[in-house]
């Protein structure tokens, strides 16, 4: 019996395409699940690393929080000096939102700039006992890349001066200022006033 006679030879080659076919399908799949698993794994990745931006603060508190006293016994507004975290990122701090409540009821969930164009135009706030329509603004940056900037850079410290309501920010009243920038989680500060009102009355 000749085995390589020509219906032997062409059942050869259909076995031999067959191998090819099967290796390339296999070969192609095995790419597909790899790449899925790559892609799987930076998905995740880029998902973990959303969250911990999310939930971990950008900003520090820096030192002591001082209450500065208006017209009346009541307080005016607040200074709070804020920094970066450690291996934080630059932030636009006019995105940031501000927030304020105290224990007499007062209540502002989003306070304005005093000048949006102007983050260091803090006359108002400084000459003015303001109540319902509290302010915030950049009373200082020192150590910046530009001291004139409103982004919070490395190295750089800037004190925000809040408006508080000053009908409500009585002595022996606790108060809280939230900071809630555009990336990472809120810097909430709760300080009472103190009982006896000094012109700038550290808070604590």
């Amino acid at each position: 019996m000749n085995l390589f006679n020509s219906e032997n030879a062409f059942t050869g080659i259909e076995a031999a395409i067959v191998l090819i076919t099967f290796v390339s399908v296999a070969a192609f799949f095995s790419y597909v699940f790899i790449s899925t698993g790559f892609f799987t794994t930076q998905t995740a990745q880029g998902t973990m690393n959303t969250g911990m931006q999310k939930v971990s603060s950008s900003m520090d508190l820096i030192g002591d929080v001082y209450g500065i006293k208006g017209s009346t016994t009541n307080i005016r507004y607040i200074n709070v000096t804020v920094a970066l975290t450690a291996g934080g990122t630059p932030m636009d701090i006019s995105a940031m939102v501000v927030s304020y409540t105290d224990d007499n009821g007062g209540h502002n969930a989003n306070l304005l700039p005093s000048n949006p164009n102007d983050m260091f135009d803090c006359g108002t706030i400084a000459t003015t006992d303001a109540t319902t329509d509290s302010r915030w603004c950049i009373g200082q940056k020192t150590n910046g890349a530009t001291p004139t900037s409103a982004t919070l850079d490395d190295y750089a410290h800037m004190v925000i001066m809040v408006g508080v309501n000053s009908a409500t920010a009585t002595p022996n009243t606790k108060i809280k200022v939230n900071f809630q920038p555009a990336v990472g989680a809120v810097l909430p500060i709760t300080r009472t006033i103190p009982s006896s009102i000094n012109p700038v009355q550290p808070l604590y």
